[in-house]
Parts: structure tokens; sequence; C-alpha cells
């Protein structure tokens, strides 16, 4: 019997992750010497170099784990079922009116051991 196994081979990563800090190294320093030209064209060079140093990343063990957390997230965030107009705004209402609630107990609590204390003192 064969066993067939879904695991990828995730080889030379410390090489990979070496490229991948050389590219961004090699991009903010090209940025520096570069200063003189239009920021458009930086922007435009350090975007490319960014994205061709992800994509490097991304085929490290690590970077796949990420990639997989990400999918992961948005599948998880598809899911969350969002209030309606209507419930937000009871919500809001019910919290400004517990928070104004809570506001009055304290200004109460303080207000009578404020009394207590000036009749203690004199």
């Amino acid at each position: 019997m064969s066993v067939v196994t879904d695991e990828k081979q995730f080889r030379l990563d410390g090489l990979k992750w070496l490229v991948t800090l050389l590219l961004v190294g090699g991009a903010i320093y090209a940025n520096w010497y570069f200063s003189a030209e239009s920021a458009l064209y930086r922007v435009i060079g350090l975007v490319l170099v960014l994205v061709i140093a992800a994509f490097v990343a991304s085929k490290t063990e690590k970077g796949a784990a990420i990639i997989e957390l990400a999918i992961g997230a948005r599948t998880e965030w598809r899911k969350v079922v969002w209030p309606t107009k209507q419930e937000r705004n009871q919500t809001t209402l019910i919290v400004v009116a517990v928070i104004l609630l809570m506001a009055l107990i304290l200004w109460g609590i303080d207000s009578l051991l404020s009394y207590f204390a000036s009749l203690i003192m004199g």
C-alpha cells in the first residue's frame, strides 16, 4: 500500500530568507541612493521589489504558514454576522444609558463621601 501525503517540501529556506532580506535591504538602499529622482518612480520600484521579496518569502515554511493563516482569517471574517443598523443603534443607546447611569451613581457616591469627609474634618 502506498500512502500519498500532501506535505510540501521546503528546501533552502535559509537561502530564501537571505534573498528576501537582501531584496528589502537593496530596495531601502536604492530608495536612499536615488533620492534625487521622482518619488513616484522610487515608490513604484519599492513596491515592485517588495512584491518580489514577499513572493520569495511565501515559498518558505513560515511564509506558507502566514498565507494559510491569512486565508483562514479571511474565511472566518466571512462567517461573521454583522448587526443590522437597528441593532447597532439600539446597542449604542443601551451602552450610553448604562454609562450615564453609572456616572450618576459614582457622582452620588462621591458627593456623599465628600459630605461625610467635610463633616468629619469640620
